[in-house]
Order: structure tokens, then sequence, then C-alpha cells
């Protein structure tokens, strides 16, 4: 079973930028998908960026495309988003994920079945 630890969230203020990682224990993470998702207030679910941990093309939700960047650590077998540009709409509670092995559709949240228990980033104007 692995467990995912968020961290680097905090306040900043618009146009700032941060860099959130996402550690995992219990097993490494070769052959899996992770993703960063977020959630706003009084919003649904969003997915933000995904990738194999082999290093292939990376996927961006449409609102964060050009702003953030996903990359992982193998050697500390850590996720990371880079955020630049950061918005006040920004402003929500950020998780990291690994999907299931074998997991298709990535950018689905519904591939996911292990998740962090998030991070809160607040973007003040």
């Amino acid at each position: 079973q692995v467990q995912l630890v968020e961290s680097g969230g905090g306040l900043v203020q618009a146009g700032a930028s941060l860099r959130l990682s996402c550690a995992a224990s219990g097993r490494t993470l070769s052959n899996y998908a992770m993703a960063w998702f977020r959630q706003r207030p009084g919003l649904e679910r969003e997915f933000l960026a995904t990738m194999r941990w082999s290093g292939s093309t990376a996927y961006y939700g449409d609102s964060v495309k050009g702003r953030f960047t996903i990359s992982r650590d193998i050697a500390k077998n850590t996720v990371n988003l880079q955020m630049n540009s950061l918005r006040p709409e920004d402003t929500a509670v950020y998780y990291c994920a690994v999907a299931r092995p074998g997991s298709i559709r990535i950018w689905d949240g519904r591939e996911y079945d292990t998740w962090g228990q998030g991070t809160q980033v607040t973007v003040s104007s």
C-alpha cells in the first residue's frame, strides 16, 4: 500500500510561484501514473496534470496549461508541481494521486485509487 504526503502549500500573492511536492512511500512508483488535482471551494475536483513514472508525455488541464509543470524525482520517489503566475482563482486544496496499474484515462480522477491528504494553496490579489 502506497502512502502519499503533499507539502509546499501556503499563502502567496498573485503572480508568485510555488512548488508542491508529493512524497510516496510503501512502494516504488515504476509503471504507475501520478497526477495532481485540486478542489476549489464549492466546486468539483479538477484535473491539473499527470505523467507516467516512465517520464513519457505529461498532460495538463486547460486552466493550468503553460503555467504549471509536473515532474518526478526518481531518487526521492516524489512527484512535483511547479506553479507559476499564480492567480486568486488557483486558491484550492491540492492533492496528488496514484493511478491504478494499467490505467489509460490518466486525466480522469476515477482512475486513481490512492490520494494524499491535500495541501492548501491560497493566492491573494
